[in-house]
């Protein structure tokens, strides 16, 4: 079974009239806090000798359960372990609150009150702490409409007491785990669902938070002269669009979020194979991220500025798809001589910073794009790629990204590498002439010249849009990666703060 949808609303239910389970905390070696004691107390003891097997060492995200437990009306008491309260951190909070919800789940209970209480000394306290294991709680719970017709619902009510002076931290966690939802669903969506014909019908979320969404068509690309996108989605039965979303919650240079959506890569001409297809619809992860970040922001009403802007394509196979060999104008001027059709995602994203650059000249630009396998060769599963033309920039999303576990490695944005990129029939060449070389700093080097000196930061996310077995804070499917970390890299200050 799997949690589809939950509430979690306050109330002044006690321990003592619930059936259904309760939840309390234990602070690692710190022990129980005044309500956890009341509800031990209540069942003689029995938390409390649980907890000290000698298989619970207290460890954050550790549960205990006692069962029909004396003295209590409920079926069963849960004990969350949050770990040393000194240590408690936003992310291990919120990898709690998903190992209760995944506990819950197994159980098989769908209804559970929580006493929340911060333990003494706890580096995260108040709503802050409860805020971020609501959102552990929520991306566990997270569950594709599509499943339905597989898999069984499974229903959560929590039931929390907790001091309400405070909503902030709770509104943004809440709007943070709509953001991420969003964002997995429309990777989840097969291309049969999900196209460039209808892609905005996605983004009414967008549209009532306040965010405006205004789109692009093919003769209006091919009026600016877009001829990388175009020549990319010319395989294509639908044509390409250019998403412009726009979210003003403080005047001033915006920020700007590029995203690369391609619905469907087939590889156009220079096909992939069967295997290396089958998870193509998620080569919009880019544009997704955007996508969700752009509602997190909005949901909370952040004070910030931010464009993002989507370049949203199929790369497909007919007679009029575009070859290796050709030579293609771009939306700057630049020429640009096609070595490989599977590297669509460059070249809509030249036409999209460059647009991004010229029409809104932000303060900054960040694109997200799945876009090289050599990324994924280098780093594997446990970062994913950065490339930056400021160290401020780059610094910040890479401590956004250790707070959130959405984590980066820099890789070099060096003039060496645009060696690669000299044609002796165009203005740039579209990949390197060795296949076998490092190509996810040379595809950097390619944006970089598109950006057109706005301060820069590329993330290669190749590989994280889908994970393939069940985690802790996602089932398998649409990951929703870099939701999170755009998120805190704007709401922290880091990214307002950047002057360039």
């Amino acid at each position: 079974m799997a949690i589809s949808t939950h509430t979690i609303r306050s109330s002044a239910a006690t321990a003592w009239e619930t059936d259904g389970a309760v939840v309390i905390f234990r602070a690692g070696h710190g022990g129980f806090g005044p309500k956890a004691r009341a509800v031990d107390q209540a069942i003689g003891g029995a938390a409390g000798r649980a907890a000290s097997a000698p298989r619970f060492s207290g460890k954050s995200g550790d549960c205990i359960d006692i069962l029909a437990p004396v003295g209590l009306k409920a079926r069963r008491v849960v004990v969350l372990d949050l770990g040393d309260p000194a240590a408690l951190t936003a992310l291990s909070a919120s990898r709690a609150g998903s190992s209760l919800a995944r506990h819950l789940e197994n159980e098989g209970e769908q209804t559970a009150l929580v006493l929340f209480e911060t333990p003494a000394g706890a580096a995260l306290a108040g709503n802050d702490l409860l805020a971020q294991i609501l959102l552990g709680i929520r991306l566990r719970n997270y569950r594709f409409g599509l499943m339905a017709r597989t898999e069984k619902a499974f229903d959560l009510t929590l039931t929390l007491e907790h001091d309400e002076s405070e909503a902030k931290p709770l509104v943004r966690s809440e709007a943070v785990a709509d953001g991420v939802a969003l964002a997995r669903t429309l990777v989840n969506y097969p291309a049969s669902h999900l196209n460039p014909d209808n892609f905005a019908d996605y983004l009414e979320p967008l549209q009532a938070a306040g965010i405006a969404v205004e789109v692009l068509d093919k003769a209006e690309l091919e009026r600016l002269g877009m001829g990388a996108i175009l020549a990319v989605g010319n395989g294509s039965a639908r044509g390409p669009r250019v998403i412009v979303l726009r979210y003003k919650g403080a005047e001033g240079q915006p920020l700007a979020l590029v995203g690369k959506g391609m619905c469907f890569d087939a590889g156009g001409l220079c096909i992939k194979t069967g295997p290396q297809m089958f998870t193509m619809k998620g080569d919009m992860g880019g544009a997704a991220a955007v996508i969700g970040a752009m509602l997190a922001l909005a949901r909370q009403k952040a004070a910030v500025h931010v464009v993002g802007v989507l370049g949203v394509a199929e790369n497909m196979l007919s007679g009029s798809s575009y070859k290796p060999g050709d030579i293609v104008t771009t939306m700057s001027g630049r020429t640009v001589e096609v070595f490989d059709t599977d590297c669509e995602g460059r070249m809509v994203l030249a036409d999209v910073l460059h647009y991004t650059a010229t029409r809104f000249q932000p303060k900054a630009i960040v694109d997200l794009a799945t876009l090289t396998y050599s990324v994924m060769r280098g780093l594997g599963h446990a970062f994913a790629g950065l490339f930056a033309t400021h160290d401020e920039l780059a610094n910040g999303l890479l401590a956004a990204g250790e707070a959130t576990g959405e984590r980066f490695w820099r890789l070099p944005l060096d003039p060496a590498y645009e060696e690669n990129l000299i044609s002796p029939i165009a203005d740039l060449r579209q990949h390197g002439r060795d296949l076998e070389d490092g190509d996810a700093p040379v595809a950097a080097a390619f944006l970089k010249t598109f950006a057109e000196g706005v301060p820069y930061v590329h993330l290669d996310i190749a590989g994280k849009e889908l994970i393939d077995q069940d985690r802790l804070h996602a089932r398998a499917g649409g990951a929703g990666f870099g939701v999170q970390l755009l998120e805190e890299w704007i709401t922290s200050g880091a990214a307002t703060k950047f002057r360039g």
